[in-house]
């Protein structure tokens, strides 16, 4: 009898505690899904804030890099075409063990922009200097080949023209602005590096107005400098905006760098090629002297009078400077009554004066102060 009532009144809390723990489910249950969907709302209210925010920091940068507004794939498509491949044959002189001459064919390709219907295309002086034929390819139709005659050249700017006849409609460039880049922005190479056909690279402006030396007494000047790939072969090719304008014209790098390419601005580009078009070269003011900055350093070491200047160092024969009576070791310092003291600053000075101008400078000689006229002439074309 006891046994049975202690089972029975087991049986009764096993259901007691039943029904309570299913009132609290009952209870508790709701406020945990209640809990939980209000989490899974606010995750996302919170997501879909982030992308409204990623969506309108977006708008913002492209409100305020207009260089951002085209697709770039869409860019690449409709400039590529315009892209052509160079390729060159060069005639040199060789040699052989036996110091006997022969004469040699040596290729070059490079790279050039279609600028205008009527065929003109511009490249890099170094890319058809002293080319005895030139073919031209369009990206896409390598089973036809144009033969390229140059129009004209300026190894100043390491600029040239040339120009195909062609019957059909051609692809043309659209040239952009220069002047209006900003450091920063979008730049597209597109070239044809190691014979690789409209190859492209992307980075961006790096720095403007840069100066890079050419050869003995010529450098380039208000270059663009990018970070996108620029490789032998891209020489002559299109440096374009995110806007699918030619802002530049790709034509050096530095050996052994990384990310450091130039461009000429096509702004200077299109107006060589317009002087190109109409004469074959560009005539430009010549003084005739290789000559280096003076510095307090080399002033101390050389026992030099001043600390600013050019200090002459070679002076070409037959030059303004030679007939005007400059000397290796003279120092210049002052131009018609500005003040030189940097050969960057000589060489601006020169290169916007006209030919036939007279000029007086000041210079120091053996220590002594001496003033000599010259009269610029027109440069050599060699």
């Amino acid at each position: 009898m006891t046994k049975n009532k202690s089972l029975t009144v087991f049986i009764v809390l096993v259901i007691v505690f039943l029904l309570a723990g299913g009132g609290l489910s009952a209870f508790v249950l709701p406020d945990l899904v209640r809990f939980n969907n209000a989490i899974e709302d606010d995750n996302n209210n919170a997501i879909t804030e982030l992308n409204d925010r990623d969506l309108r920091y977006e708008d913002e940068e492209i409100a305020r890099h207009p260089a951002l507004e085209r697709d770039l794939v869409g860019v690449i498509k409709e400039v590529g075409p315009a892209v052509v491949q160079i390729t060159t044959i060069r005639e040199t002189i060789g040699y052989d063990f036996f110091m006997r001459q022969f004469r040699q064919e040596v290729p070059g390709e490079g790279s050039g922009v279609v600028f205008d219907q009527e065929g003109y295309i511009l490249t890099n002086n170094h890319v058809v200097q002293n080319a005895r034929n030139i073919s031209v390819i369009f990206p896409g139709k390598e089973d036809k080949e144009f033969t390229g005659e140059i129009v004209g050249t300026d190894p100043v700017t390491d600029l040239a023209v040339i120009k195909i006849e062609c019957e059909e409609e051609i692809p043309v460039a659209s040239l952009g602005y220069s002047d209006q880049l900003e450091v920063g922005e979008v730049a597209i190479a597109i070239g044809n590096p190691y014979g690789l056909s409209n190859s492209v690279t992307v980075g961006v402006i790096s720095a403007l107005g840069r100066r890079i030396p050419l050869q003995e007494g010529t450098e380039l000047t208000n270059i663009i400098q990018t970070d996108a790939a620029i490789n032998p072969g891209n020489s002559g090719g299109a440096l374009i905006n995110g806007r699918g304008e030619v802002v530049g014209i790709n034509t050096a790098i530095i050996r052994d760098a990384q990310g450091i390419g130039f461009a000429i601005p096509i702004n200077d580009a299109k107006e060589v090629a317009k002087e190109l078009i109409e004469r074959g070269y560009i005539e430009r003011a010549w003084l005739g002297i290789i000559g280096g900055t003076v510095t307090s350093t080399i002033a101390e070491e050389y026992n030099l009078p001043i600390e600013k200047g050019v200090f002459v160092m070679q002076v070409v024969e037959e030059s303004p400077a030679g007939r005007a009576g400059l000397m290796p070791e003279d120092i210049i310092f002052e131009v018609n009554g500005e003040s030189i003291n940097t050969m960057d600053e000589l060489i601006r000075d020169i290169q916007n004066r006209d030919i036939d101008e007279t000029l007086n400078l000041i210079i120091f000689r053996d220590n002594e102060e001496m003033t000599l006229e010259i009269q610029l002439e027109a440069r050599p074309r060699d």
